[in-house]
């Protein structure tokens, strides 16, 4: 049948993808014929369509399939199961049976759908009568027990398959012709449904959102075929649901279409898709992902490439590019090409994806997580970002409950603001300030009219929403202040693309999943909310470099060699509690060294952790921690050393090799 977005066409492309992946076990047998070998693997075919993949597939694989509408869920199931179809204890060949008779019924099809009843003009009245027909007689067959759920869906898909060869459309069901075509005045046939004659391994069905279904599904290879465009399917066909739930629905006085919103699918909405394309992914149970794309949707490759690689392996990742002129006639060859992407990767360990603030905050640790949390203690219940900034340390924790702190209140109200508000709304938010100041890259009138209007708010008035905007345009996308807590970042050359995007929406989906209290004080008023079980992770200014945030000149206070003295007493007073700390700090910068912190070190024992060097940051950072590698806290505090039980041991540097 026609059908928007049918994979017929690609099916051997994915096949020789699962094959090259080593999914497919293939082995010769004497006769020279391909004989699979048993691999038990389970494939899940979330948005099955019309089942094609499925059916190309459901010899290798046991199968689960699903799709929100049901007359999908209902063709595919029988399309996968035909060979199975004996019809043994109805007796005789149903099909046989349909096309050597004349009867007809005027049930809801023809008084609907046809000039029999209404003006709608889908079928002609005999053909019409002859679908109530073939349905009631279907239905009556399964009440009575003649028939048994596979055979049930497999005429249910012939039905469908049938009627769409005499249907007065242009290919889809959302409304008529208004002039008879030449097909639709020929007499229906029933006919069966085109189907893979190899036998199936097992199958699944599943009925509902991918969304709502994603977490419990046990898969090894997801394949992703979403809507990609604004058509709704459940418009489109509403006929083929009706046919299939036969339950004679109130339905709209012109199209005749029955209430479509429960098959209105978010995935046909520009950012509800990105949303939901990040959720699939972070959520799925299989290891391996197929995810099959027009270069049409609202997806972009950039934004799949990013999310796919966020959560699999970058040394997995693939994308194939498919020409639809391959398989178009020569009239659509004379227009635009288009081409379908076909993209796989193998999916990592969840300890393994690392998230990333949509802040491209000053001194931020994204490029150097993955070595941070390779020093963090075994045990901890309660992480404590004490100078959270831009969040990406404490984001990538794996705490039952985090804190973060941030002394600097825009920035707090800025991360604080992708868990509070809905994604979905925050990002039409952001579109209706981008088209309402036209902000683009490198455009300083657009740009200053938008921060101008920001400053001249009241402070209890700024909208962090507002603000974030802005400071995607901005120089560096930096986050600036002046000494009136006015923002005077100059614009820049960055915008709102795709790769930032993906940051902002994988980061509100994993901050507003954790347990997370948001605190905007001076690390030192902390001490309520640490605890024994707590790991309290220090990033402050350094003092031997500069920043916007430590001069001390932009309405905030500086970091001088007082308030490193002052981090000194406070993360001795953690030591003394036995409580596990982490400094992310710089001892040398530029030829110069900070020997009070290389003092302070040596004369409390405690651990002194080199960084390797990170592409792109000049800064050589190091890490100072209270708890050798089992995370068992330094017995170098006040009450040990008093009691003649330690002494303080000499500088310890190491790296990670």
């Amino acid at each position: 049948m026609r059908f928007i977005g049918n994979k017929e066409l690609i099916t051997t492309a994915i096949i020789d993808l699962l094959e090259e992946k080593g999914l497919v076990c293939m082995q010769r047998n004497l006769f020279n014929q391909d004989k699979k070998v048993e691999n038990n693997l389970t494939f899940f075919d979330a948005f099955c369509g019309t089942g094609a993949v499925a059916d190309s597939v459901k010899s290798k694989f046991n199968l689960v399939v699903n799709d929100m509408i049901k007359w999908s869920v209902i063709y595919t199931n029988g399309r996968l199961v035909s060979p199975d179809c004996t019809f043994e204890k109805l007796g005789f060949d149903p099909f046989e049976f349909f096309n050597s008779n004349s009867e007809t019924r005027q049930n809801f099809f023809y008084k609907n759908y046809s000039p029999g009843g209404s003006e709608r003009m889908y079928f002609s009245p005999e053909n019409a009568g002859r679908i109530d027909y073939f349905r009631e007689t279907i239905e009556q067959w399964k009440n009575q027990e003649l028939i048994n759920n596979s055979e049930y869906s497999f005429l249910l898909a012939s039905l469908i398959e049938s009627i769409s060869f005499v249907s007065n459309t242009a290919g889809v069901y959302g409304a008529f012709l208004k002039h008879w075509d030449p097909r639709a005045k020929k007499p229906i046939i029933f006919q069966r449904v085109e189907s893979n004659n190899s036998k199936h391994l097992g199958i699944t069905t599943l009925n509902g959102k991918i969304e709502d279904l994603i977490e419990n599904v046990e898969c090894d290879i997801l394949y992703l075929d979403p809507p990609y465009t604004q058509n709704q399917y459940g418009t489109q066909y509403h006929i083929l649901q009706t046919l299939v739930l036969d339950d004679s629905p109130s339905i709209s006085p012109i199209t005749g279409s029955r209430p479509t919103t429960p098959m209105r699918s978010d995935w046909s909405k520009d950012y509800k898709s990105h949303i939901l394309f990040d959720k699939i992914i972070a959520k799925t149970k299989a290891k391996h992902i197929i995810f099959s794309y027009s270069v049409d949707g609202f997806l972009s490759k950039s934004f799949i490439e990013a999310s796919l690689k966020r959560y699999g392996k970058v040394e997995t990742y693939k994308c194939k590019k498919i020409s639809y002129s391959k398989y178009t006639n020569f009239k659509s060859r004379r227009g635009k090409e288009h081409f379908e992407y076909l993209f796989y990767v193998e999916k990592k360990d969840e300890l393994e994806v690392k998230y990333e603030s949509p802040l491209n905050y000053i001194g931020s640790k994204a490029k150097m997580i993955e070595e941070i949390k390779c020093y963090f203690p075994k045990r901890y219940s309660n992480f404590v970002d004490a100078f959270g900034g831009g969040f990406n340390v404490g984001i990538n924790s794996k705490s039952n409950h985090t804190v973060y702190n941030e002394l600097n209140h825009f920035v707090k109200d800025l991360v604080e603001s992708f868990k509070i508000n809905d994604t979905y709304q925050y990002l039409l938010y952001m579109r209706r300030i981008i088209k309402k100041y036209d902000l683009k890259k490198q455009d300083s009138d657009s740009y200053i009219k938008a921060r101008n209007y920001y400053n001249s708010l009241p402070f209890e008035k700024r909208d962090p929403k507002l603000l974030y905007t802005i400071i995607l345009y901005g120089f560096n996308q930096q986050i600036r202040f002046n000494g009136d807590h006015g923002f005077n970042n100059p614009v820049g050359m960055r915008w709102f693309n795709d790769k930032v995007l993906e940051k902002m929406i994988s980061f509100s989906r994993i901050v507003k999943e954790k347990n997370i209290e948001f605190k905007n004080s001076d690390y030192s008023e902390l001490n309520d909310v640490i605890n024994n079980n707590s790991f309290v992770y220090l990033d402050p200014p350094y003092r031997l470099t500069t920043g916007a945030y430590n001069d001390g000149k932009r309405g905030f206070n500086g970091w001088g060699i007082e308030e490193e003295r002052r981090l000194f007493e406070f993360v001795d007073s953690l030591n003394d509690k036995s409580i596990c700390f982490m400094i992310s700090y710089v001892m040398e910068h530029k030829g110069k060294t900070n020997n009070e912190l290389k003092k302070w070190i040596e004369s409390k024992g405690y651990r002194l952790i080199k960084v390797n060097d990170v592409p792109g940051i000049q800064r050589k950072e190091v890490l100072i921690v209270n708890y050798d590698n089992n995370g068992n806290t330094s017995l170098y505090n006040k009450e040990q050393v008093s009691k003649g039980r330690a002494v303080p041991r000499p500088l310890e540097t190491s790296y990670i090799g």
